[in-house]
């Protein structure tokens, strides 16, 4: 069985160890935990992971957070995935520090990626895995919250929660997605 999961996040260096990057900090610490790299393909970079009979397809977006709809929906299609067995991870400003969130469906809640991923595939039903980086700053700052590095505090915390949002991505696989928010929402 084939789990199409798409991290988001921006390309360059400069992006590298933001907030915004989270998406794809998990899905570089599941390769990594794999001894698998991530290859350069059309609109994604992309690699595959086994785990308890199952594949899982992990796709970073070249298209940029705001833009990642389109890399998405090439994704679903070329590998012939079905909606149930899709799944986002991204950043939410909403949920504290180290917080996730598996939902089954939902509204972007104000994430431009998603709002994309919404238009492009013309439904919201598909799974999100958000990962709370906070509403730590000053009016007007958002952006620079979001596009910023994570303070040394947060730091100490990461890894930590970046494994906990690995755990979820194979239980969304192997258990299934009610269970796994039945399991990892509560915590």
């Amino acid at each position: 069985m084939k789990y199409l999961i798409a991290g988001l996040g921006n390309i360059g260096e400069e992006y590298s160890g933001t907030r915004h990057n989270i998406g794809f900090m998990i899905l570089d610490a599941l390769a990594s935990a794999s001894n698998i790299h991530f290859e350069s393909r059309r609109l994604a970079d992309q690699c595959e992971i086994k785990n308890r009979g199952r594949t899982y397809v992990l796709i970073k977006p070249t298209t940029f957070v705001n833009l990642s709809g389109r890399s998405v929906h090439y994704w679903i299609k070329k590998e012939k995935i079905p909606a149930d067995r899709f799944l986002v991870v991204l950043d939410d400003i909403a949920l504290p520090f180290g917080s996730l969130r598996l939902r089954a469906k939902g509204g972007s809640g104000g994430h431009n990626g998603l709002e994309n991923i919404n238009q492009i595939l013309g439904t919201q039903n598909y799974a999100r895995l958000r990962f709370g980086i906070g509403d730590e700053f000053h009016p007007g700052q958002q952006v620079n919250h979001v596009l910023g590095e994570w303070s040394e505090e947060e730091k100490s915390g990461l890894d930590e929660r970046i494994n906990t949002a690995m755990e979820i991505i194979f239980s969304f696989g192997s258990k299934g997605l009610q269970q796994t928010m039945n399991t990892y929402n509560k915590k």
